[in-house]
Order: structure tokens, then sequence, then C-alpha cells
């Protein structure tokens, strides 16, 4: 089954198509950059060439993945907006993947594990994972970072960001530094989440931001 992934979390997002199954492995054919702040106007286009070059339409799509968080607001906004109305339009399944259980899957650790992502103002978006041969999510916050280094004082931190790693380190916790995971990676954890029925209806896909947005922290109460 052709699959079409999809991670605009970030700065620097990325489309993958993979052909998969019928078990569990997903070969991944070929990833896309988008480059951020311009993720609305690259998306359809950047898709579009991508399934042209490998020599497939819009209809030999069987099955989308997409990031759905935790990360940028308005990025998360443009990739969920384009995978649900590609899905809808298709009648096709969609996986929705947290960028936090791909941290913690790109690690080489296995047990109980805390993925951690830098969230800007001296917090933490942390998920704290148990990874077996069906990996668990055991809770997904957003935290300060005294919280975090108290939180993960007993387990290992996977991360993709520096600073992350530093902070943990300084304070003597174990930490595993890795790539930040991109679509290609989104594409192989949603095959999974399909495959064990783990989908969504388009109308139901939502982001998933963690913490409000901005307009939500500095409106002003009702008089």
């Amino acid at each position: 089954m052709l699959l079409l992934s999809a991670d605009t979390s970030g700065k620097h997002g990325s489309i993958a198509l993979a052909q998969c199954g019928p078990g569990e492995e997903c070969e991944v054919l070929e990833v896309v950059s988008l480059e951020g702040g311009t993720f609305s106007a690259q998306f359809v286009p950047q898709m579009a060439a991508l399934l042209a070059k490998r020599g497939f339409g819009k209809r030999d799509i069987g099955a989308f993945a997409v990031a759905s968080g935790p990360g940028s607001f308005t990025g998360l906004r443009v990739g969920l907006a384009a995978i649900k109305a590609l899905a809808e339009v298709l009648d096709q399944p969609i996986a929705a993947v947290s960028l936090l259980e791909a941290v913690a899957l790109a690690g080489d650790k296995k047990g109980r594990v805390f993925a951690a992502l830098d969230a800007g103002r001296n917090e933490i978006y942390a998920g704290e994972y148990e990874i077996k041969a069906r990996t668990k999510m055991l809770s997904e916050r957003l935290l300060t970072r005294q919280e975090f280094l108290s939180s993960a004082s007993s387990v290992p931190v996977i991360t993709p960001d520096l600073s992350v790693a530093e902070v943990a380190r300084i304070a003597g916790l174990q930490v595993e530094e890795i790539e930040r995971p991109r679509s290609d990676a989104i594409a192989r954890l949603g095959w999974k989440k399909i495959l064990a029925g783990e989908t969504v209806l388009p109308g139901n896909l939502e982001a998933n931001y963690i913490r409000r947005s901005d307009a939500e922290i500095f409106a002003k109460p009702n008089a």
C-alpha cells in the first residue's frame, strides 16, 4: 500500500512516500523537505511533484500518517489541514503520530523512557513511554525545566534538542541524543498504527498542542 506521511511540526518539515505492508515494514521511497515559514505554499506542489516523480497520482495513496504535535501551532495546522482534505476526498485512513512517541522510539532504550523536546520559555514537552513489544504512552505533559528534571530523574532521557540534553546532563540524568525524527519515521510508526486499527476520521484529526496558544494565554478575561 502506498502511504503518504507529513511532519510540519517544526521549522523544517518534510513529506515522505512509502510502500508499506502487508507486514509492519515500510520501504520509504523518498523524503522531500519543506522549508519553515512557507509550508502552506509548498505542501501541495511538493506532494504532487513527489507523486509524479514516482509515477503515482493522488488516487494511488492508500493511507496517510501525520505528526500531530507537539510543535508549531501554524505548522501543525498546515500539515493536518492538508492531510484531512486529502483523506476525506480519497476516503483513506489516517494515523496521527505524536512526535514525542517518535522521539522515544528513535532511541535504543527499552523499558520506561522520557522523550523530551524544547518547548521554549524554559519549558519542555515531555512524554513518558514504556517501550516493550508494544509501546505504551504513560503521559505527555508540558513541564518547567525543574519539573522535568524531577520527573525524569530515574529514567533515560531521549531528545534531539541540544539545550534539553545539556540541562539533563548537568543534572546528572542519563541522556541519549538523537536526530530529530522526520516524516519517514512518522510513516513507519503510522503504518504500525494503521495495522493495529489506530486510525482517525478526517473530522476527528486534531493537533496535539499540549499547551495553549499565545492567543489563549494572553487573552483578557471577560469583564
